[in-house]
């Protein structure tokens, strides 16, 4: 049985005309999935009783079970969820002066495999669905008993490897009678999957794109990235290029500094001359250190030293203010922590 959530507002609509009933319905169910926030279809009041019995017959209502929370001294709070069929995912939120911004977990695992991240480490199991990314903004408010303000895909998974789903979770988060959060503080990051970016662009959505480069050469983006031997560094740009072409909207460059890797200046000359021109924004990032791979952070002063040649390049960047480093806040390592402590079991 689906999730209540699963449903788009159209796809609701749809539903409901299809069965005879009028517009307003829908409309007042998704007043009490969004705004009322209600945990059953009983609480829906002013709902007749023959479309709540039309609905129970496919959808359901569920809410994540929190299975360990964990809290940095920044403020930043990893909460490890478990899902009906026992699999666990992630959500991190994160406080600024703006507002709380939370990371969503899009798949179960990750097929990627990037050598340096937790998530890669546990393959795929299967997608995350749409009602399941609604459920992390739901869920997370009661937990942390505020609002969501902004929101970021870029916990486990490749959202573009779950593209229509990752879609239709979008629609549901910008709709301004669902959780209507505007689509300039909404953010997809995506590993570089060239036919989907294309795909999105052509979408024309407002949403922010980041993409996960960490190498501007192929050889090391290859080591670091196994994506790269499918879609090269060239064609990852040239379809950035084309996203900007179709958008006019500047792309985040998440770019993870790992000690002797991805940092040397020949990295830098490389980043700069692979961007130059371009309507872009770099994100340096320090690694979060993962226990099952032998890559270490770059140090603060090399950090600082990257930044400075970056800038040189007259590019647009940033090193991003750490959050979470001590409760292992890179997507993927509480749940990889967890499942090598227990076999999880819903209570």
């Amino acid at each position: 049985m689906k999730l209540i959530y699963d449903l788009t507002y159209d796809n609701l609509l749809d539903l409901l005309l299809k069965e005879g009933y009028k517009k307003y319905r829908a409309n007042q169910i998704w007043d009490w999935l969004y705004n009322k926030k209600v945990t059953s279809f009983e609480m829906m009041s002013n709902v007749p009783g023959e479309i709540i019995e039309f609905l129970e017959k496919d959808y359901q209502f569920q809410t994540l079970d929190v299975v360990t929370t964990s809290i940095s001294s920044d403020g930043t709070k990893k909460i490890l969820y478990g899902l009906s069929d026992n699999n666990l995912i992630e959500a991190v939120v994160m406080k600024h002066h703006y507002g709380n911004s939370i990371c969503i977990t899009t798949q179960v695992g990750c097929n990627i495999g990037c050598s340096f991240c937790a998530s890669g480490q546990l393959k795929k199991k299967r997608d995350v669905t749409v009602g399941e990314m609604v459920l992390q903004i739901i869920q997370t408010e009661r937990v942390i008993n505020e609002k969501i303000d902004s929101v970021v895909l870029m916990g486990i998974g490749e959202p573009f490897d779950n593209y229509d789903n990752t879609i239709d979770f979008l629609s549901i988060l910008n709709h301004q009678k669902g959780l209507n959060i505007g689509a300039r503080k909404i953010t997809v990051s995506t590993s570089g999957i060239v036919p989907k970016i294309i795909e999105f662009a052509n979408l024309k959505t407002q949403v922010n794109l980041a993409l996960s480069l960490h190498a501007a050469r192929d050889e090391v983006r290859s080591k670091l990235m196994k994506i790269n031997n499918v879609y090269s560094v060239d064609k990852v740009i040239d379809a950035i290029k084309y996203y900007l072409e179709k958008t006019n909207r500047r792309v985040t460059i998440e770019y993870i500094l790992i000690d002797s890797i991805n940092d040397t200046k020949e990295d830098a000359e490389a980043l700069i001359r692979l961007l130059d021109g371009m309507n872009v924004y770099i994100n340096l990032i320090p690694y979060n250190e993962v226990l099952e791979t032998p890559y270490k952070r770059t140090p603060l002063d090399n950090q600082k030293r990257f930044l400075h040649w970056i800038k040189q390049g007259k590019l647009d960047v940033t090193l991003r203010k750490e959050q979470g480093h001590d409760i292992n806040a890179a997507c993927g390592q509480l749940r990889s922590i967890q499942e090598k402590k227990i076999t999880w079991k819903k209570l």
